[in-house]
């Protein structure tokens, strides 16, 4: 079972999942597309998670889920301590 932080909005676990189950580096208009929100809110969420530890930017508008992200979808990283 996941450990959700107070920081989290209901669609975080839609975000890490897409870049969890990918395994790629994607762009937030990738992951907008494929979740079905707008880009803006992806950008939103996936900074609040860089700062976090859970996704990490690779470079300008690429970033890639961190093995805390990874942990966090399997239930074994905390959100709430982070």
């Amino acid at each position: 079972m996941r450990k959700r932080g107070e920081w989290m909005k209901p669609t975080d676990d839609q975000i890490l999942e897409i870049l969890g189950d990918s395994g790629l580096v994607l762009t937030p208009t990738v992951v907008a597309f494929n979740a079905g929100f707008g880009r803006s809110h992806v950008n939103r969420r996936l900074s609040e998670f860089v700062e976090k530890g859970l996704v990490r930017r690779i470079e300008r508008g690429k970033y890639e889920i961190t093995d805390d992200g990874l942990g966090y979808l399997s239930g074994d990283v905390d959100a709430s301590e982070l």
